[in-house]
């Protein structure tokens, strides 16, 4: 049986980004699907490791930990000869590189992104008007900026090559993107949405698709 175990489920954007690392890494693993909103009926053994109930658990052998980030880190920092070899670079200025758009991700892009997301999915009567006025798209409209900026200069956001950067926009601009009210925030950049052509593209980002769509599990 596989050492490593994830707790959670793959519609969880936290999730996501891990269970698309490890496919990427080709590291075996143990999907334990735990519906995080059923609360009384959360797994006892899943409310060990993460009493709070957090979307996300991840062990590797005697090792658990719980924010998908640094579980990328880790994976990518302990399994490099498995797999795609490049998600944290080849030396200490791409890892730099690489580093410095994973923060860019994590603190200017997720929280307009998670936050947009959120609004959309709990209240679907919502327009595109309300979008156009939403300070938060406002907020994602400053970064994507950016983002056009440098993917004129670069393939990916940390230079030629798909990393951990690229990776861990993955969950959350799919949902913007599959959503018709935000796909223009995309769409209209013509560096970000041929970006994001090329990371969606990707085998390990498709097998996550495959896996959110499937129904949750009978308990």
């Amino acid at each position: 049986m596989a050492s490593v175990k994830i707790f959670g489920s793959p519609t969880s954007a936290e999730v996501a980004r891990v269970l698309t690392c490890l496919f990427e890494k080709d590291v075996e693993f143990q999907l334990i699907r735990v519906d995080t909103y059923r609360g009384p009926q959360r797994m006892p053994e899943y409310l060990k490791l993460q009493p709070r109930g957090e979307a996300l658990t991840f062990e590797d052998g005697k090792l658990t930990l719980v924010e998908s980030r640094k579980i990328c880190r880790h994976i990518a920092e302990n399994y490099p000869d498995k797999g795609y070899k490049d998600l944290l670079g080849a030396g200490a200025l791409e890892r730099a590189t690489i580093e410095q758009w994973l923060q860019t991700e994590e603190h200017s892009f997720d929280p307009p992104c998670s936050d947009l997301v959120f609004s959309l999915a709990f209240n679907p009567k919502l327009d595109e008007e309300w979008v156009k006025n939403n300070n938060s798209k406002k907020e994602l409209d400053k970064v994507l900026d950016i983002y056009e900026q440098r993917l004129k200069e670069t393939s990916y956001l940390a230079g030629d090559k798909f990393t951990l950067a690229d990776l861990s926009h993955l969950p959350n601009t799919h949902r913007l993107v599959s959503d018709k009210r935000c796909k223009a925030l995309f769409e209209k950049r013509s560096n970000v949405n041929r970006w994001w052509s090329e990371i969606s593209r990707r085998a390990s980002w498709q097998k996550v698709v495959a896996m959110q769509q499937e129904p949750p599990p009978m308990v």
